[in-house]
């Protein structure tokens, strides 16, 4: 199975892109893009978004995602099939850290 993290952390650093800046226009922090270089399932929206910002085609490397066809509906859930499965707990973790930091920026 391919790992879309780390295809995305691989283009990054070859773009030269600042994980700072990267960070800010995605909207999230430098430690959610550092995790997510170590998530195997990087949502398409997330990966097209990054894709767009560093100038990156992942077309080649990452399937679901077509050449003039922007994305193809792919049912990725964002938890694991396992709660024994760390993997299971990171994702809800992150997940749970967005929602959280969106709240805050509601309330400010």
């Amino acid at each position: 199975m391919e790992h879309r993290g780390e295809i995305i952390k691989e283009a990054v650093y070859q773009s030269g892109y600042s994980i700072t800046k990267l960070a800010e226009r995605v909207g999230k922090s430098r430690k959610w893009m550092y995790l997510m270089f170590e998530n195997n399932n990087v949502s398409l929206d997330i990966v097209l978004q990054i894709g767009d910002i560093i100038h990156h085609d992942f077309s080649g490397t990452i399937k679901g995602i077509g050449g003039n066809l922007k994305m193809v509906s792919e049912p990725i859930p964002f938890y694991g099939k396992e709660e024994n499965d760390p993997e299971y707990w990171k994702n809800k973790y992150l997940k749970l850290l967005e929602e959280h930091t969106e709240l805050l920026r509601k309330t400010v």
